[in-house]
């Protein structure tokens, strides 16, 4: 291997503070909603009882975090933004039994050290406040202020000294999400506490602090999805000893099962009925910390074994309370990673007490397969498809092609194909044979017959597709028609998921929804695109935010496309419902009819293809 020459070696020198510190921030504060954990995390230590945030431009032009707890002397707010300085740990033995959710020192230098700060405080022993000014890092002013006991600190103009940094943040609407999510998660795991979320002048979240845990999830997922939650509860309960264990062994036994008794699990589980297509919804905390753990996400996982369809995954909030000094809270400077003194004890008491609960108190999910007729005919003439979500109607023509995005600029609306004479068999898409239908099976897939052997037809993908295309069709071609509600439906959604909605109507306003901000985290719908037939709203809405495809890289550069996408999925037909030959025969045509008819929107085939030759060296007709 050849050795890196250094030309041009520059001496070794100690880095300046300013430089250090900027360096050390970059472990510590990633994004905005790096900020909100440090300083509500201390406002937490303090013993706040309400917690105030107001965000502006997504966190990027401000901050700041009002709290009522014990504040700060005035003699020490200056040694408070020096680095390593804490109040929380005395002596290096202390890391053995933590206790606080801040213990470092690091937060508020990095904060200071990459953004503008301001902060008031006064503590319940001093008549008068304090107020300082920071600019990277460096103490501008401290003046003496009437305020009341707590602190309130204000963080503007983000990585405004870091432009590498600033590059990488996402959009104001991803960045107030993140904000959301982790404002929420504190408020689930502390529900004595009054947490208040304003965005851009609007209170987005607020909880009464009453300490009824269900009520801040009722806020935090809404009512529906908060009464479907089951508690979980109690000690890891250890199974007993199939045997005694030997006399020598009787100690570690003994210890064993201190260790199990000694680890407390808590929280909300969902029945596997209720369940979404990522795991961002599993929630762990461990001592009152919020933490990402694989292993524990794992164990949660492993609990719901047998009882979750293949990518789907629970909502889960789970509060695991171990002894301090069982658990090492110092990996990491942004302390979101945990390492645990018996690892597989912690492992045994989530999988387990998550799977009791299941057992014991998830109700049964009732299945019956449904009939899925065709219904009469749509508009035009055509057949249409009933689904759970109401009647779907075949797209008049072939779908055009899709090589232009949705937002160019079109000279004119693009005229419909012309009808093909009766009884003329319309020409299929260059890369799909005409197919004879010849049944169904497992009430999931369709079995077709084409001159080259036998094709298997998943009729989920396949009639996503078809609606993916009939729908960007009309999209196209400035086709798309609204249909008025009677009366406008009001929709709640997730705190994260308002964020996304709102940043996202223009885009839905332009594929055919008509929606608007109600005030908190509901909206209310106005029309729907009539290609969707007599959609539920409410679920044509929150599918748009809330039960979205994990990857949707094919997608990424069209927001409309991915939008389209999302309902179309949840439109579309699914495996369980029974199609009638009419019905089958129907979705291969239209399939046919496709510009890419091998592939759903998201990448998934819609087909696998089984050749006559593989058939016949299957049954040794040929060597």
């Amino acid at each position: 291997m050849a050795r890196i020459a250094y030309n041009n070696r520059m001496p070794i020198r100690v880095l300046s503070d300013n430089i250090a510190s900027q360096i050390a921030a970059g472990e510590v504060i990633e994004r905005p909603a790096s900020v909100i954990k440090e300083l509500v995390e201390n406002a937490l230590d303090a013993g706040a009882g309400n917690i105030t945030v107001n965000v502006e431009g997504g966190g990027r032009a401000l901050m700041r975090v009002a709290d009522d707890g014990a504040g700060i002397p005035a003699a020490e707010v200056e040694l408070a933004f020096a680095r390593h300085a804490t109040s929380k740990l005395q002596s290096a033995d202390d890391l053995n039994h933590v206790q606080t959710l801040g213990f470092r020192g690091e937060a508020l230098a990095s904060i200071a050290s990459v953004s503008q700060v301001s902060i008031i405080t006064r503590s319940p022993a001093e008549t008068a406040g304090v107020q300082a000014r920071l600019e990277g890092g460096a103490l501008l002013s401290q003046i003496p202020i009437g305020a009341p006991q707590g602190t309130v600190i204000s963080v503007e103009n983000l990585f405004y000294n870091v432009p590498a940094r600033l590059k990488f943040l996402k959009s104001e609407t991803a960045e107030r999400s993140h904000i959301s999510a982790l404002f929420t998660r504190y408020a689930i795991a502390y529900p004595a506490v009054r947490f208040k979320l304003v965005l851009d002048n609007r209170t987005h979240f607020q909880s009464s602090g009453s300490g009824d845990v269900r009520e801040v999830l009722a806020a935090v997922y809404g009512v529906e999805v908060a009464r479907q939650l089951i508690e979980l509860g109690g000690s890891y309960d250890a199974p007993p000893p199939t045997a005694p264990p030997p006399d020598d062994d009787d100690a570690l036994f003994l210890h064993d099962r201190a260790v199990r008794d000694s680890i407390v699990v808590r929280g909300f589980i969902s029945p596997p009925a209720l369940n979404r297509s990522n795991r961002k919804e599993i929630t762990l905390f461990v001592n009152g910390r919020w933490v990402q753990d694989i292993r524990l996400s794992t164990a949660v996982l492993q609990a719901y074994h047998t009882m979750l369809m293949v990518g789907r995954y629970p909502i889960a909030v789970v509060l695991l309370n171990v002894p301090p000094e069982d658990v090492d809270v110092n990996v990491h400077p942004a302390k979101s990673e945990v390492r645990f003194r018996y690892a597989d004890a912690a492992f045994s008491a989530v999988e387990r007490a998550v799977r009791k609960t299941l057992t014991a108190h998830a109700p049964i999910p009732h299945f019956a397969p449904r009939q899925w007729s065709l219904g009469g005919e749509a508009r035009g003439g055509q057949p249409a498809f009933q689904t759970d979500w109401g009647a779907f109607a075949a797209p008049a023509a072939p779908p055009a092609p899709l090589s232009q995005p949705l937002d160019a600029a079109q000279p004119e609306a693009a005229p419909l194909a012309e009808p093909t004479p009766s009884g003329q068999q319309p020409l299929p898409a260059a890369d799909v044979p005409l197919l004879r239908v010849i049944g169904q099976v497992g009430a999931a897939y369709i079995v077709a017959e084409g001159p080259d052997g036998l094709y298997l037809v998943d009729q989920h993908a396949a009639h996503e597709r078809v609606l993916y295309e009939a729908y960007r069709l009309q999209r196209a071609a400035a086709q798309i028609v609204s249909q008025a509600l009677l009366e406008p439906v009001a929709v709640e959604v997730a705190p994260g998921a308002a964020a996304l909605l709102e940043g996202q109507i223009e885009a839905l306003q332009r594929i055919g929804f008509s929606l608007e901000p109600f005030g908190g985290n509901t909206f209310l719908v106005r029309s729907l695109p009539t290609i969707l037939g007599p959609v539920d709203p409410v679920r044509a809405v929150r599918v748009v935010v809330e039960d979205f495809e994990e990857d949707e890289t094919l997608l990424a550069a069209e927001v409309e496309a991915r939008l389209i996408a999302r309902v179309c999925k949840r439109a579309a037909v699914k495996a369980g419902q029974v199609l009638s030959p009419a019905e089958q025969v129907e979705l291969i045509r239209q399939l046919e009819k496709c510009v890419s008819p091998r592939t759903c929107p998201h990448g998934r085939p819609t087909m696998i293809h089984l050749s006559v030759d593989a058939v016949e060296r299957q049954f040794g007709r040929k060597g």
